[in-house]
């Protein structure tokens, strides 16, 4: 069975991006509750995220680990207000070049 490219988003990468980003929010000091609250989701996700028991099958590395370490500290400075935004653009920036989202639909 082949996954829609969307399917793929919410079941590995969103996962994966939340984790990340929960973790580089606690890494710079901020607590897992406050990380739940910005975040939008559970303490106990975060949590999950923090052990790997959730979100941990993607490690990012070069410009996109960049982008999340960014954003963490623009979110710690209180410059983000609306943090899915920045979840869009750090998604789009991981599939800019390759994966199915960007394939028309007869490819």
């Amino acid at each position: 069975m082949v996954k829609a490219p969307c399917q793929e988003v919410v079941w590995e990468l969103l996962p994966a991006i939340r984790a990340a980003l929960a973790a580089e929010l606690v890494r710079r000091g901020m607590s897992q509750l406050a990380a739940s609250r910005v975040l939008g989701m559970a303490p106990s996700a975060v949590s999950q995220y923090l052990s790997k028991k959730r979100g941990y099958r993607i490690e990012f590395e070069g410009e996109v680990k960049q982008t999340i370490e960014h954003l963490a500290e623009d979110i710690n400075q209180g410059k983000i207000e609306d943090v899915s935004a920045a979840f869009c653009d750090i998604c789009r920036l991981i599939r800019k070049d390759q994966g199915p989202c960007q394939k028309k639909p007869n490819d």
